[in-house]
Order: C-alpha cells, then structure tokens, then sequence
C-alpha cells in the first residue's frame, strides 16, 4: 500500500522476507552517514566501480547514449566519461543518507549557492519560481542542501518499490515543504503559485503525456510539453538550477541561473528546445555527473529503429 497520501512510514507494513533485502540497504545507508565527508565519497566511488562491473545492461545503455550524444569523442574519452559516471551514481547513494541522517549544522559547510539574487528578482517582481532541474546524479543532495538557505516544493514521480518509494517519501516530507505528485496539477499550480520555489526536473522519457521532439545532445527527443503548460497556467518564471560536485572535494556549489527568455512562448517545440538546451548546457560541461544510465532516448519519431536495439 502506497504511504504518498501520508508522511509517515510504517515499519511493520514491511516485515515480510521479501522485503528483506531493501532493509539491508537501508542498514548499510544508515552505517554509511556515520562516515565523515571525505571518506564517505570514497566509499561512494568504489559503490559506483560495483555498479558498472555488476549493471551490463546500463552499461549498455550508458555506451548507447553517450556514442550518440559526444560522437566527436573518442573511445576512450567515452569510457572515461561512463567510469566517471558510475561513480557519481554511487555517490549518489552515499548522499542520499547524507539527505536522511545528517543533521542541517552538519550539511551547511558543504554548501554555496550561487544565483540567489536571480530568484529574489524573479519574487520582488510578484512572479512564483520554478526551478529547472535536469537528473543530474548530485540532483537528491542538492534538494536537501537548498533547504538549508530557502524551502522549496519538489514534484516527485512513484518509485517502482513500495518500500523504497514511501520510505523516500516519508524522508523527503522531513526537509521539502510539500512533495507534490506530477498527477495532481491543481496541488501544483497552488504550489507554484506561493512564494517557495518547486523544484522539477523534466528531462526523462514519458511516452504517456504529451510530447514534441525537440533536439537534446544532438539527438532528437520526445519532450514533455506540460513545462509550457505550467509556466502559463502558474505565471511561474523558469530558472535553471544546477548542483555541482566541487572539484576539491569540500562540498557543493547551487547554481540558479536566470530565468528563461520567453518562457513559455506559445511553441511548444520551442519551449521544449529550451528546456533541453538549458540542461544539455550542463550535462556538456559536467557529462559525468548526468544520468545516463536513463532511457532518454527510447520514445523515437514514428518510422525510426529502436534506439536501444
């Protein structure tokens, strides 16, 4: 049974032995938010070097998108860019305890944000604030670090585990302001329409929902259209918001771009060339840290081959 309509998780629900293995990660997610900052990105590395030795599908995958995304690369400059991958992904998880377990005064010294005069600008002239995220594999740490300097809404879309979605739901009602479901459009425009920004990363495949094919990394994609429609029901200015690993291994840096330009513009295929420009702008500069392990690609335009054959 689905807990999304409640903040709170019950244990007891999920004692079956099927459910064993998912309270054994859990445990080990626990133990690892004991480890200090350094260490514990250690750790998330050789999580990560697991990973890619273990998933050969994704790692079919990830070689799939990034041929098709950087065909100006080499070989080997795509390998590095799908090891470095791997070990963001595994990153990835030891933050989510730091998500869960570390406490604000703990998480405040990794964090800088930049761009907060841009959302300021975007309140002062009485619009609402989306922010535009892209699946970036520092996407869940930035949400909880944001928290710490402004609260923040975040869509959020159902995880395939029972266990696993209402525990993560149950974590996330602790620091989000309200996590709204990419169903309920009316609890998302009243969201929207506060002065806490929401938090929606748009870029993955949802062959059920409108889309238009607009370019992305070079390739075309099928891109949700409901960003044009929420930025016009809402009034809402869509600003660019990316979290970043810093390279000395000291925290993280939040940016928050400018809005976009003429956003929404009546097109759908221009918005949603937008949207993809603005997110592809990162995933070229940081290509390690975006989630290729995705599908992004597997919607194709009617008469075109399988992308992932």
């Amino acid at each position: 049974m689905r807990k999304q309509s409640s903040e709170k998780f019950y244990a007891r629900e999920y004692l079956h032995p099927r459910h064993w293995l998912m309270w054994c990660a859990f445990g080990l997610l626990r133990l690892l938010s004991l480890l200090p900052y350094r260490p514990a990105m250690v750790v998330g590395r050789l999580f990560g070097d697991a990973i890619r030795l273990l998933a050969v599908s994704r790692r079919k995958i990830v070689d799939i998108n990034l041929r098709h995304c950087f065909p100006e690369k080499s070989r080997a400059e795509r390998d590095r860019i799908k090891h470095g991958c791997f070990q963001s992904i595994g990153i990835s998880l030891v933050e989510m305890s730091m998500c869960w377990w570390w406490s604000d005064e703990r998480l405040k010294p990794l964090v800088e944000i930049q761009g907060l005069e841009n959302l300021k600008a975007v309140f002062d002239s009485g619009r609402g604030a989306i922010l535009l995220a892209g699946h970036f594999t520092s996407l869940e740490i930035s949400g909880r670090l944001f928290t710490l300097h402004n609260p923040v809404n975040a869509m959020y879309r159902t995880q395939s585990n029972d266990m696993f979605d209402s525990y993560l739901y149950t974590r996330r009602c602790r620091y989000i302001e309200n996590m709204i479901s990419r169903k309920n459009t009316r609890q998302l425009i009243r969201a929207t329409r506060s002065k806490t920004p929401t938090w929606y990363a748009p870029d993955q495949d949802f062959p059920l929902e409108k889309n238009v094919f607009a370019p992305f990394m070079g390739v075309t994609t099928a891109t949700i259209t409901a960003s044009s429609r929420l930025a016009q029901s809402t009034g809402c200015a869509m600003l660019p918001f990316y979290p970043e690993r810093k390279a000395d291994g000291s925290g993280y840096i939040i940016r928050i771009d400018a809005p976009l330009v003429d956003f929404p513009s009546g097109d759908d295929l221009k918005d949603a060339t937008a949207i993809n420009q603005s997110i592809e702008h990162y995933a070229r500069l940081y290509p390690e840290n975006y989630m290729w392990i995705h599908r992004r690609f597997k919607t194709r335009p009617a008469g075109e081959p399988p992308f992932y054959a």
